[in-house]
C-alpha cells in the first residue's frame, strides 16, 4: 500500500498490451495507488499527437501524469512511484549491494528481456520486422541464466519483491504469446507466481498463446 495518496488519481497513457505499459500499471496497483488508464490508438499516430509530445517527448508509452508531474519511460516510472508513494528503500534496495542488484535488473529489463521474450512477442503480435528466430533464442539464453539465479532464492534482487521483479514480470510471464514456452523454467515459473500472489496483483490482457 502506498505511503500517501496523490490529490487526483494519477493517469496512465498506454496500450493495453504492452508489457513496458504493464509493469507501470502493475506497480500503481501494488501501491493502492488511484489510477485511470487512457488508451493510444498507436496505428493512427495517437503517440506523435502535439498534446502527448508534451507529455512524452520521444512519442512513447508508456506516460503518467501525477498532478501535474508528467513522466515517460517505464522504469524512471517505476523509480518515480516508488520514491514519491512507497517505501523507497525497500523497493529500490537498501544496501549499495542492493541497490546494485536491483539496477542490474533493470538493465536487463531494457536489454535481455527487450531483445528476447520482449521482441519476440512483437513479430508474433504486432508483425515486427524482427528476427524471430534470433529473438526466441535469446529469450531461452536468458531464461535459462534466470532458472539458475532463482535456485534458492524467490526474488531477484533481494529477500523481498523489488522493481526488478516488476520491471521483469510481464514479459516474461507473457513470453509463450511470442512462442517462447515456459515449460522448461518450473523455478522461473514459481517466481512469476509469486508475483502474482501479491496483494493487489492486476494482469496484462493475454493474446493466444503459441507455446
Amino acid at each position: 500500500m502506498a505511503d500517501a495518496l496523490p490529490a487526483a488519481p494519477v493517469t496512465l497513457f498506454r496500450t493495453p498490451k504492452s508489457g513496458h505499459c504493464h509493469r507501470v500499471e502493475l506497480m500503481l496497483a501494488l501501491l493502492g495507488l488511484p489510477y485511470e488508464t487512457v488508451d493510444l490508438d498507436m496505428t493512427q499516430g495517437a503517440h506523435k499527437a502535439p498534446g502527448f509530445l508534451m507529455i512524452s517527448p520521444l512519442g512513447q508509452v508508456p506516460a503518467i501524469d501525477d498532478n501535474g508531474t508528467r513522466l515517460s519511460d517505464s522504469n524512471a516510472i517505476l523509480v518515480y512511484l516508488a520514491a514519491r508513494y512507497g517505501k523507497e528503500p525497500l523497493w529500490t534496495g537498501i544496501s549499495p549491494a542492493e541497490k546494485a542488484e536491483v539496477q542490474r535488473w533493470l538493465s536487463i529489463a531494457t536489454g535481455e528481456i527487450a531483445a528476447g521474450p520482449c521482441a519476440a512477442r512483437l513479430v508474433t503480435l504486432f508483425g515486427a520486422p524482427l528476427d524471430h528466430e534470433a529473438a526466441k533464442a535469446k529469450a531461452h539464453d536468458l531464461f535459462r541464466v534466470m532458472e539458475t539465479h532463482l535456485q534458492g532464492r524467490d526474488w531477484l534482487a533481494t529477500d523481498r519483491p523489488t522493481l526488478a521483479d516488476i520491471a521483469g514480470y510481464s514479459y516474461i510471464a507473457h513470453a509463450p504469446e511470442g512462442d517462447v514456452s515456459l515449460a522448461p523454467y518450473p523455478t522461473l515459473r514459481a517466481w512469476l507466481a509469486r508475483i502474482e500472489a501479491l496483494p493487489e496483483f492486476v494482469g496484462m490482457a493475454r493474446s493466444p498463446q503459441l507455446a
